[in-house]
């Protein structure tokens, strides 16, 4: 596939798509490929412009089949509204409640009741879901035309690995069972079997939803300020079995982004020794330094340099996005942009036209 050079022409706004934060319809220029072959591209290390994710050229996708999803208030797919179905909270595909908290717009696990009061109790506790019971073919018919879409398409997946410790044992009792050499073994074999589980669901994934381009799996590992736990337990305790998931998704020809909230430079490492291809980090992330040490073994969302989108004028939100290009635009190294930098209102319409424009120009004509 041979991408012709930047035409001024492609900017010419072609539908508007739902913006993902409620704000305005997000503008669709006249791309030279389709949305979905544009990011697959960017995955590929041969980017085309710079994907800037949510509306444009990505739909998000978490079914309501999944009881996580609905569960944690998150789905999106065919069947819902968002801000009006996403309100219930409920149980987990384990059983665990979950209760939505209107002021966050999402739910949690009341703490202070853990169901797992040591890790090793979960050989004997937990029921296993049974996945086969759960409605596909329903879903699937469902999410036909959801899913007929030119964007990639996105499913992701809640209560990861540490996640799902968590949502068990609350958040002390799972931190203290990653490194309690009494109970190290039984959150290994935990994890384990949670791969295998997320594997087969998986594979129902793109049994019955096979217009699916990748997943992003939740697994947070950080606060404000600090990791939750070392590198060395994280390489321990979590990287391998994510690995066997990762290498999994690969396998089916689909792409793997983690979604893990926190400082968590000290961890990148893992991140890809674990087999993720795409990590967005939080506003807490020095996401400059993070694209420069490793920017060339996993895709980094980086955010601009800060302005005030409700002062600066057009030209300083052009220069803005004109710098932006220059440093993180690199065919050799591509980047994408971090939907936390959309959040904070920094992708403004010049911005956005210019951003494309720029990074169509930086990563050139391309076969």
């Amino acid at each position: 596939m041979t991408i012709p050079k930047f035409n001024s022409a492609e900017l010419k706004v072609v539908r508007l798509s739902p913006d993902f934060f409620g704000g305005p319809g997000v503008p669709v220029y006249d791309f030279p490929v389709t949305p979905r072959e544009a990011y697959i591209a960017m995955y590929e290390k041969r980017p085309v412009w710079q994907i800037v994710g949510l509306g444009t050229e990505q739909l998000t996708f978490t079914p309501g089949v999944n009881p996580d999803n609905v569960a944690r208030a998150f789905v999106f797919d065919g069947t819902t509204v968002p801000g009006v179905s996403n309100t219930t909270g409920g149980k987990d595909m384990f059983g665990i409640e979950w209760e939505y908290v209107p002021q966050v717009g999402g739910s949690m696990v009341r703490p202070g009741k853990p169901f797992l009061e040591d890790a090793n109790e979960w050989y004997n506790k937990l029921v296993w879901p049974d996945i086969d019971s759960w409605d596909w073919e329903g879903s699937a018919r469902a999410n036909d035309a959801y899913l007929n879409t030119d964007m990639y398409n996105y499913c992701m997946m809640m209560n990861g690995w540490y996640e799902r410790l968590i949502s068990f044992m609350d958040f002390e009792g799972a931190v203290v069972a990653m490194i309690d050499e009494d109970q190290k073994g039984a959150v290994k074999a935990l994890f384990d079997r949670l791969s295998d589980l997320y594997i087969r669901i998986i594979d129902k994934y793109l049994t019955y939803f096979p217009r699916i381009d990748g997943f992003c799996i939740h697994d947070d590992w950080g606060s404000q300020k600090e990791t939750f736990f070392s590198p060395a337990t994280a390489a321990e305790m979590i990287v391998p079995y994510m690995r066997r998931v990762t290498d999994h998704i690969h396998s089916k020809g689909r792409f793997c982004d983690l979604h893990s909230c926190g400082q968590l430079l000290k961890q990148v490492p893992n991140m890809i020794a674990a087999g993720w291809d795409s990590w967005t980090p939080q506003l807490m992330n020095d996401t400059h330094k993070i694209y420069e040490l490793y920017g060339d073994k996993i895709i980094i969302a980086v955010l601009p340099d800060p302005f005030d989108p409700e002062t600066a004028t057009e030209e300083e939100q052009r220069d803005a996005a004109h710098r932006y290009a220059e440093q993180f635009c690199r065919p050799d190294k591509p980047s994408s942009w971090s939907m936390y930098a959309s959040i904070a209102g920094f992708l403004t319409p010049a911005f956005r036209e210019e951003l494309y424009k720029q990074s169509r120009i930086h990563y050139g004509s391309r076969s």
